[in-house]
């Protein structure tokens, strides 16, 4: 029986992406590997959001073939999609299969290896169909499954190449939500939803629900004790979606809302759909009613033509807001977007300097907001290896705990980046009753 192993790069999309091709690899008989080294089978799940993603893969193309020359390599996703012949031509390579054909990998991998080993196949459609929840769950050995539910964008960021890649927003359909949230909960303390741009689920011609909505159905149809949401743009952090997560604790409190810069001028350049007047009204209307929420942003240093003026408005900016953590990346020009090609790109080392600042401010302000959370008492999911709060905060518990439950802990100290577990109580507050 052969055995396959999947390391996936990149967003949580791309981890669920990596989970239900797994999933579909057993329900075909393979066996997961505990080590690319071990398996027949290894899928590597690219992402292509910076040239440094693209470094990853090649590195795990080479140093997979170099310590497992038997093994056949499969590379999927957003790199696959967007650079396949460059791929197919590293050595090791004997399929590279795009986004766009990602369901058909189980046949066209899961066969038995021919005579001839294949050679840089390359599946790419050139189209992408509606977006479908596979019909396995992809949750097998994970305390918090995360279950996409979205996928592709409309948006058309100057520097961004995700468009090329995933193709169109489109969504999974409700009731196969419903159904998917139901059978996770079951085994599932949290589940967490992620997409390429979650915001904009339901927004397909002829929907009628929206975002909000499929949170009603899942609380009321389904007995999940809590429920996270991935990264959302920020004017789809709409008052109906806000006042929903602040009037339940089974909706994790934690907003992360792409941010990109403070400086209005460089918004424009971005092609973002709001200004930093607009981003400020939706953060700080979440932080009136989540005021113990958390609240992350990712944010891009040296963005071409960036000065050191819009930088500084751009620090200032972020300073001034309630965050708890920022996700720091120095740009990155990706082939084929318009920033690309600008004229006016940041140098290498003001980049660098720029990102070390703002990751200095992200970590100023986590440790402010874990110090907040000393001598309070917290729900936390269990982990393997500690536990994680609602308002995203890792955990040293004080005795181990099976994972995938949810108690209730005291925070007596923090130490490094994690808080630290004084004593613990069980949680009384029941999931409500869900309808059949």
């Amino acid at each position: 029986m052969e055995s396959f192993f999947i390391q996936s790069f990149g967003c949580r999309a791309s981890q669920a992406d990596g989970a239900e091709i797994g999933s579909a690899l057993e329900t075909r008989g393979l066996t997961p590997a505990a080590t690319a080294a071990e398996a027949g089978l290894v899928i590597l799940n690219s992402c292509t959001v910076t040239s440094s993603a693209d470094d990853d893969l090649r590195h795990a193309v080479r140093r997979t073939h170099r310590e497992n020359p038997s093994a056949r390599i499969l590379v999927t996703g957003c790199f696959a999609q967007r650079s396949p012949r460059e791929i197919a031509a590293l050595e090791g390579v004997a399929w590279v299969v795009g986004n766009d054909a990602k369901s058909r990998i189980p046949e066209i991998a899961a066969p038995p290896a021919p005579a001839t080993p294949y050679h840089g196949q390359i599946h790419i459609t050139g189209a992408f169909g509606p977006f479908e929840l596979l019909a396995h769950d992809a949750a097998t050995g994970r305390t918090r499954p995360t279950l996409k539910i979205q996928d592709g964008c409309n948006n058309l960021c100057s520097f961004c190449i995700i468009p090329t890649v995933r193709g169109p927003s489109r969504g999974a359909a409700p009731d196969d939500v419903v159904a998917r949230v139901r059978g996770l909960a079951a085994g599932h303390p949290e589940i967490v939803l992620s997409g390429i741009n979650l915001g904009r689920w339901g927004r397909e011609r002829g929907s009628s629900l929206r975002l909000a909505g499929l949170l009603r159905r899942l609380l009321d149809e389904t007995p999940v004790r809590l429920l996270r949401l991935s990264s959302v743009e920020p004017m789809d952090f709409s008052d109906a979606l806000l006042d929903l997560m602040a009037s339940t604790p089974r909706i994790a409190p934690h907003v992360h809302a792409p941010l990109q810069s403070g400086a209005d001028t460089v918004l424009r350049r971005m092609r973002r759909r709001y200004r930093a007047r607009h981003y400020e009204q939706r953060i700080r209307r979440a932080h009136s009613l989540l005021p113990d929420a958390a609240f992350g942003a990712d944010v891009m240093a040296g963005f071409p033509g960036e000065t050191d003026a819009e930088f500084e408005e751009s620090l200032r900016f972020i300073d001034s807001l309630p965050f708890t953590y920022l996700h720091v990346f120095p740009y990155s020009g990706r082939p084929g977007t318009p920033a690309s090609e600008s004229p006016d790109q940041v140098p290498v080392p003001v980049k660098r300097e720029r990102a070390r600042r703002l990751r200095e401010l992200g970590a100023a302000k986590n440790h402010a907001f874990r110090q907040r959370m000393v001598g309070r008492r917290l729900p936390v999911v269990t982990l393997r290896d500690g536990a994680i709060t609602a308002n995203f905060l890792p955990v040293r518990l004080a005795h181990p705990r099976p994972a995938n439950r949810i108690v209730e802990v005291e925070i007596g100290s923090l130490a490094h980046e994690a808080l630290v577990e004084k004593s613990a109580f069980p949680i009384f507050d029941p999931p409500r009753p869900h309808k059949e």
